[in-house]
This record gives C-alpha cells, sequence and structure tokens, in this order.
C-alpha cells in the first residue's frame, strides 16, 4: 500500500511539474513577453530577456515622401525601407523563426524580400533559406508607409 501511495504521489508530483512553467509552446502558445525556443522537438515559453540565443537588430536604410494624384487630389504619403538583421547567437543552426508584427507593419504593396508574410501577419523564411547557420545572421528587408520603424518581435525559433 505504501509502494502505491509512493508511485501516485509521484505521478501527482509529475503531473504538476509538468503542467507549471515553462510551458510547451507553439507559435500562437507563449503569452504576450515570452518566446517559443523548441530544440530537437522539445518547446519551451520563456521570457524573452533570457533569450539571448537570437537578436533582430532594424536599421533604416531611407525613407522619403511620394505624391499621389488620386482623382485630382494630391496625396503624400512617407515610405521607409528597413533591413533587419537576424543574428544566431547559439551553437545551434536555426531551422525556422518566426517573427510577429503588428499594426506598425504597413508594407507599401509587397514591398518585402527574404522573408515571407504569412496571412495572420508573422514572418518567416522563404522556402530556399533552410537555416541560419550557428553565429551566422541572416538579412531582409522592406519598405514601409510612414517614418517610425514597425515593432517586431521573435515570436519562435526552432533549432
Amino acid at each position: 500500500m505504501k509502494l502505491i501511495n509512493l508511485v501516485l504521489g509521484l505521478l501527482l508530483l509529475i503531473g504538476v511539474a509538468s503542467a507549471t512553467y515553462p510551458f510547451p509552446c507553439g507559435p500562437h502558445n507563449c503569452k504576450k513577453g515570452e518566446i517559443c525556443r523548441d530544440i530537437d522537438k522539445i518547446c519551451h515559453c520563456i521570457p524573452i530577456p533570457d533569450c539571448g540565443d537570437v537578436d533582430l537588430k532594424i536599421k533604416q536604410i531611407g525613407c522619403w515622401t511620394q505624391e499621389y494624384d488620386d482623382c485630382g487630389v494630391k496625396i503624400k504619403k512617407t515610405y521607409s525601407q528597413y533591413d533587419v538583421i537576424i543574428k544566431n547567437n547559439s551553437h545551434r543552426d536555426i531551422k525556422e523563426i518566426v517573427i510577429d508584427t503588428d499594426s506598425t507593419f504597413k508594407l507599401r504593396g509587397n514591398d518585402l524580400w527574404n522573408m515571407v508574410k504569412l496571412p495572420n501577419g508573422d514572418l518567416v523564411l522563404p522556402h530556399y533559406q533552410n537555416s541560419i547557420n550557428a553565429g551566422a545572421s541572416y538579412t531582409f528587408g522592406f519598405i514601409v508607409e510612414g517614418s517610425s520603424a514597425p515593432n517586431l518581435s521573435i515570436k519562435a525559433v526552432y533549432y
């Protein structure tokens, strides 16, 4: 009887431990302020400050104003071009990365290169980019409406 109670107690402890932090993740399971880190198909949600594996650096390349004629009405719009450098600080190759965008990411048409925008607004690596090697960087770029840098954050990293 004591053995059964011990086994049941251990199972309960394991169940509680696995149901608490860190949580298993996917691109939509982590809370705000967390990143999904998947290493060899074992994934956990971790606080963004705890993940030094990957950095995003946004660099403005240029900013300009264009004038359009919309049925006789002159409209001026400001556009900005940015490069984003993804730096893999890990000793593992990144197989996939998911970058979150919000309403500040207003592309001019389809002016996005070296990344793919999903219907939900997330950015992922294109099919021809199989990975970002350990210690390497990968650059993508875009042109957005406005003069302010859009809000971009890492949502998930798969190694």
